[in-house]
């Protein structure tokens, strides 16, 4: 009977281009999927005006948004591991460059009828999760091609390689206030939208150029046997790949059981925790800092706020995946997260007045909140099997959507009871970022020497 395999490559097939065009490509995907992603976020206030929405309606819209976005985030992982990873980063970026077309007709839309005009605005923006994924299917595929880096250099450089492929998320952010700034006096919201969707026809261009990861395509290979009835074929090839052939239930229920069971629950957890920490300082940082009852900060110029939150995203990503290659991730996601919150709380408890020591603070904080997102997301990857390991991702990433509704609704509650911006970041920020912190030390911790090939 034969063994010809279903993909035309083996492991041997995979070279050092291949990796190094499998990063660049990635890279560019998640930039252009932050792009449109943050682009609605930085629009949203002229949108809501130019169509006539009150301030209630607009949040209440964001949640909605939010809502629908972590649940294609969720979706989408069980898809990848069926159908695989290459296949699954251009459905991302395919479906980001959707949204934003048809982002753009919402005003024609809301012009016929103006509730399915919202309602049609939030099942598009739903759909732009797909771009949010895209960080999630990239860790699982990027960690599964790194792992036949041939350069013994590059493969103990794997989570400082990877940093630069996530810190697409602050390009990806500068590019879209950059857009606003040029295209908006020239076409309005719209034409930013538009112009949104072009860059993923170079992705898809350049997808051709993509292989599948060796260890999906072998898994695929092997539940095709085993689909087929050659069980004994099927056991010996897992044998040779360190593949667990006995795991025939589904990547969603596989990924609440065994192995997988304790890096969903406590990765899934920090992520969650820690997202209420990104909504208070990272989305909500400029309230804060301008508030009253904040840090009563003049800073109205929305660049410099820009500039500095980016800029030290970037290098917090850069930092924390040098890190982790050299003391595990696991450590360096939580003592990164641990100064955060001690950061954080720093900044609230300065004087107010002090700018300097108010932004030298907030900035370590950023440093510390977002950097560390660089070495989770391979750490992710590194956690899981390769049965559930695009579904175990996106669960873990989709779960930073919710914990983001969970912080704006206690973030609202406790401001609407007249606590203030200071007491409602303490409690709905700085502690839940210490407690992420914390949790993820119980995470299985793995070494980053060690090359996960299953």
């Amino acid at each position: 009977m034969s063994t010809a395999p279903l993909f035309r490559f083996v492991e041997s097939d995979v070279t050092p281009k291949d990796v190094r065009l499998a990063t660049w490509i990635c890279f560019f995907a998640w930039t252009f999927a932050v792009y449109d992603f943050v682009l609605f976020g930085n629009l949203l206030p002229v949108l809501a005006a130019d169509l006539g929405w009150s301030a209630a309606q607009s949040t209440g819209i964001n949640t909605w948004v939010t809502a629908g976005t972590a649940l294609v985030a969720f979706a989408i992982g069980p898809i990848v591991d069926r159908i695989g990873r290459r296949k699954g980063i251009l459905i991302a970026v395919i479906g980001a460059a959707v949204a934003s077309l048809l982002t753009a007709t919402v005003g024609w839309v809301v012009g016929l009828a103006a509730g399915l005009g919202i309602i049609f605005l939030i099942l598009v923006r739903s759909l732009a999760g797909l771009g949010y994924a895209e960080q999630a299917i990239n860790a699982a595929y990027l960690n599964e091609m790194f792992a036949h880096q041939s350069d013994p250099a590059k493969a103990r450089r794997r989570g400082l390689i990877y940093s630069l492929v996530q810190s697409g998320w602050p390009v990806g952010s500068v590019l879209a206030a950059g857009s606003v700034y040029l295209l908006f006096p020239i076409g309005g919201w719209a034409l930013c939208f538009v112009v949104a969707a072009i860059p993923a026809i170079f992705i898809v261009i350049a997808g051709r150029w993509l292989k599948e990861s060796p260890q999906f395509a072998h898994r695929h290979q092997i539940d095709k046997m085993i689909k087929d009835g050659r069980v004994e074929e099927a056991q010996q090839l897992g044998n040779k790949y360190g593949i667990d052939v006995s795991e025939k239930a589904s990547p969603l229920v596989s990924v609440f059981r065994g192995e997988s069971l304790r890096s969903t629950l406590t990765i899934g957890g920090a992520f969650l925790l820690n997202w209420f920490g990104v909504l208070a300082f990272a989305i909500l940082g400029t309230s804060l800092l301008t508030a009253s009852d904040g840090k009563n900060v003049e800073f109205d110029n929305a660049l410099l706020v820009l500039i500095i939150s980016n800029a030290t995203a970037f290098a917090g990503y850069l930092f924390h995946g040098w890190l982790g290659d050299r003391i595990g991730r696991r450590s360096a996601i939580g003592i990164g997260w641990i100064l955060c919150a001690v950061s954080f709380f720093a900044m609230l408890q300065a004087p107010n007045g002090n700018f300097p020591l108010i932004i030298g603070l907030y900035s370590a904080g950023l440093f510390f909140l977002i950097g560390p997102f660089s070495a989770l997301l391979f750490f992710t990857g590194e956690s899981f099997p390769v049965h559930t390991r695009a579904t175990g991702a996106s669960i873990i990433n989709a779960s930073g959507q919710v914990g983001a509704i969970l912080g704006g609704l206690l973030i609202t509650a406790t401001l609407a009871a007249g606590a203030g911006w200071i007491n409602a970041t303490l409690w709905w920020g700085v502690i839940p970022i210490l407690a992420s912190g914390l949790l993820i030390f119980a995470a299985r911790n793995v070494d980053p020497s060690k090359v996960r090939t299953d």
